[in-house]
């Protein structure tokens, strides 16, 4: 696709500055830049500001919230890249706790809670990457993306997989290590095929258990090892929905850091219009002709919701109403 990159989180060229994350000097130097900012997040939920929260709220490195705030699942800034060729940074306050905040509802499909922090100025809110993905500049989005993943990947990875000692964050937060065993682990990204497949004038759209009423979404599943993603989109496809897949093309990328994925859409071409799902895998499964996409995307359709905007589906299903997948 010529417009592969305008994706949601599709890439904003950020120097992601790897050779200064080994050098102490360098990255000293990083966090005394006098303008050198840093995205605080909790519980995965990001800072933002703006009234409409389309922008991420960078504070200075040295705010009192990074420098002596309560902890969290980092101990010190992860080095994010160079904007501008200003550092940025992320940093994690989840010890934070607010008054009367059920946390069991965090993380719900549709979370439009916002947390204000005492010590922050109103209007400056912790919100659900997902409810503002859309709205975000590719720069913001670029490092909202990298900031929430990194995070969620030091939550669940503070021990060694090796000898299991406890390991140390190093490399500006990009590596960890043990001092047990030496050994070096590095943030991880699972690879996932999303599909666009069709038969002449339909694509094929499914949904999972517990989505909103009329909620429909391209398939999708991860690829395993020693698989191809032509060998991944025919096996998905075939698993969820019994349908046989033919030709496929890639199309697009996206990173998904829900909590960390990179998404590859591909088009595929369907055999065959039977289909016969595995309710393991799938609540439904139908076809969607263009004249019913153009309504779904439109609001106007009866029953069925659009995937969600920001989404890699959401993208792919535009680009091809509109006959721009070539």
């Amino acid at each position: 696709m010529k417009n592969a990159e305008q994706v949601t989180f599709g890439g904003s060229g950020l120097d992601r500055a790897a050779h200064l994350r080994g050098d102490v000097d360098a990255m000293a130097a990083a966090r005394a830049h006098p303008k050198a900012k840093c995205l605080l997040l909790w519980r995965g939920k990001l800072l933002v500001q703006g009234e409409a929260l389309d922008q991420l709220c960078l504070l200075p490195v040295l705010h009192e919230l990074i420098a002596n705030g309560p902890g969290g699942i980092v101990p010190a800034p992860v080095l994010l890249g160079l904007s501008d060729e200003v550092p940025v940074f992320a940093f994690d306050i989840s010890d934070w706790m607010p008054e009367g905040v059920d946390l069991s509802e965090l993380g719900a499909f549709f979370d439009r809670s916002e947390q204000q922090h005492p010590d922050l100025p109103e209007g400056q809110v912790f919100v659900e990457l997902r409810r503002i993905m859309a709205r975000l500049s590719p720069r913001d989005a670029e490092l909202s993306a990298s900031a929430k993943a990194v995070i969620a990947w030091h939550e669940t990875h503070r021990f060694c997989a090796r000898c299991g000692a406890a390991s140390d964050m190093a490399q500006a937060g990009w590596q960890r290590s043990c001092p047990s065993c030496g050994g070096q682990h590095f943030p991880r990204t699972d690879p996932v095929v999303i599909m666009l497949i069709t038969y002449r004038n339909s694509v094929l759209m499914g949904r999972s258990p517990g989505w909103p009423e009329g909620m429909y979404s391209l398939l999708a599943g991860f690829v395993e090892p020693g698989e191809t993603l032509e060998a991944a989109v025919r096996r998905e496809v075939m698993e969820e929905a019994g349908v046989p897949v033919g030709q496929v093309t890639y199309l697009s990328s996206q990173p998904w850091p829900f909590p960390a994925s990179l998404m590859f859409g591909c088009a595929g071409e369907a055999l065959s219009q039977e289909i016969t799902i595995d309710p393991v895998e799938i609540e439904d499964a139908i076809w969607v002709n263009k004249a019913e996409m153009m309504q779904v995307f439109a609001g106007e359709h009866p029953s069925l919701l659009p995937a969600r905007k920001g989404a890699i589906a959401h993208f792919l299903l535009q680009n091809w109403l509109a006959d721009t997948l070539d």
